[in-house]
């Protein structure tokens, strides 16, 4: 069984409505889909999410997750091996971990005009790469050399009773923090590098009690 014997609560993988999984500004279709892994495949590099690659443009991501039940929430946590551009051995970063986190709950037909302007229901900064991985002392294959970070959601009240999920990636570790998630975002002359994430997976409770069909 997709468990977690963690007091954060269990897998929601099976409480997930994947049909019903939307990804925008993904370059591969349903590739947001595909890194919502079984937990024991949270270490697995592939398959990885990519944000479309336009140097001109910024590599945001919107991540929609509907449930089949209502679910509460606990925590969640997000996985990038995408090169750290702030410590690298290589001159060239292909690719960047997500910075920061915008969570929005039970809000239906976002996009991204939409949640630029609208205020999140938690916001998280995530890890870079680096906290989580030391390359000097294994491969991202190697489990005693890479650990998973689970995020509390707080406050607690505000993820109970969740139908659906929209995590909302404004920006990576290698664009100017504070530059993504603004509707009037400074041009740069700087190339953007696409946005990275192998894994997405949620903590917390079912319910049983299944969403109601929208007229």
């Amino acid at each position: 069984p997709d468990e977690t014997n963690a007091s954060l609560g269990q897998s929601l993988r099976p409480q997930i409505n994947f049909p019903g999984v939307q990804c925008l500004n993904e370059s591969r279709p349903h590739s947001g889909r595909d890194i919502l892994k079984l937990y024991e495949d949270r270490l697995s590099t592939t398959p990885t999410l990519l944000s479309q690659e336009d140097p001109d443009e910024d590599p945001e991501l919107l991540l929609i997750v509907p449930f089949s039940e209502a679910v509460t929430m606990k925590s969640l946590c997000v996985l990038s091996y995408a090169d750290d551009p702030n410590n690298r051995n290589t001159t060239t970063a292909v690719t960047a971990a997500p910075r920061t986190l915008r969570i929005y709950i039970n809000r239906p037909n976002l996009d991204f005009e939409t949640v630029r302007d609208l205020a999140p229901t938690s916001t998280i900064t995530l890890v870079p790469p680096s906290h989580q991985f030391d390359p000097e002392h294994g491969s991202p294959d190697d489990s005693d050399t890479i650990g998973t970070i689970d995020y509390p959601l707080r406050p607690a009240g505000r993820f109970q009773n969740v139908s659906e999920i929209a995590l909302y990636f404004c920006d990576n570790h290698a664009m100017p923090e504070g530059s993504g998630g603004s509707s009037d975002m400074d041009d740069s002359d700087e190339d953007r590098l696409m946005t990275e994430i192998t894994y997405v997976g949620f903590k917390g409770k079912g319910t049983n009690m299944k969403r109601k069909a929208v007229e």
